[in-house]
């Protein structure tokens, strides 16, 4: 399976309890298809304090899967699907709503 986004991206979730938020990826983990974008599937974290750090309840991001996630074109900034074509040499993705090259 290719992956279709990019760290610091800006994506939209399509679908899941989070559907319809958006915001900046984060990390990408390539090998379980999954992704941390910055606002989206907080939960809370509970930490038993250390000897260094206070204990507490963090609230934090939780890895989303590729799957529910739509790149947001950066141009009309609506959801599209992403394509990959060859220009001087070099496979780059575009949209295809646009038809715009990603950088």
């Amino acid at each position: 399976m290719k992956i279709h986004i990019k760290k610091g991206d800006k994506v939209k979730v399509i679908s899941g309890s989070n559907k319809g938020q958006e915001g900046n990826v984060l990390m990408v983990m390539t090998s379980k298809y999954r992704a941390l974008v910055e606002g989206v599937n907080k939960v809370k974290k509970h930490n038993k304090p250390t000897q260094d750090e206070p204990g507490g309840i963090v609230e934090k991001e939780a890895p989303i899967h590729i799957s529910n996630l739509m790149l947001l074109d950066p141009k009309s900034g609506e959801a599209t699907r992403v394509g990959r074509k060859e220009v001087d040499g070099k496979s780059v993705r575009y949209s295809k709503k646009t038809g715009e090259i990603i950088k």
